[in-house]
């Protein structure tokens, strides 16, 4: 049950980070939002496995904190890598020509 307590933590602190950061338009509206479910998760598991107690207060920081940190880290990252990519692409189109381009 704490597992689906700390993986509905990290989705909200995904959808916070989601909108709190610029260059949300560039990527899908569940991307964020995903990671964080996913890092909150996967760090309990881990964390679990390395023996912290579940109703510890450790633990519980320790998944979230990471689970924040990997949601703004994947906003900011795909945020630039899409408008690079975009600039790369309309370079490319702007040098090139594109079809139906008279």
């Amino acid at each position: 049950m704490e597992l689906l307590f700390v993986a509905l933590g990290g989705a909200f602190l995904g959808i916070a980070a989601r909108y709190l950061l610029p260059g949300r338009h560039t990527h899908g509206s569940m991307l964020v939002p995903a990671v964080g479910t996913a890092v909150a998760s996967i760090v309990w598991v881990a964390l679990t496995w390395l023996g912290w107690a579940w109703d510890g207060g450790w633990i519980w920081w320790v998944s979230l904190i990471l689970a924040a940190a990997g949601s703004v880290a994947a906003g900011i990252w795909l945020g630039r890598s899409r408008t690079r990519g975009d600039r790369q692409m309309l370079h490319t189109l702007m040098k090139t020509g594109h079809p139906g381009h008279a």
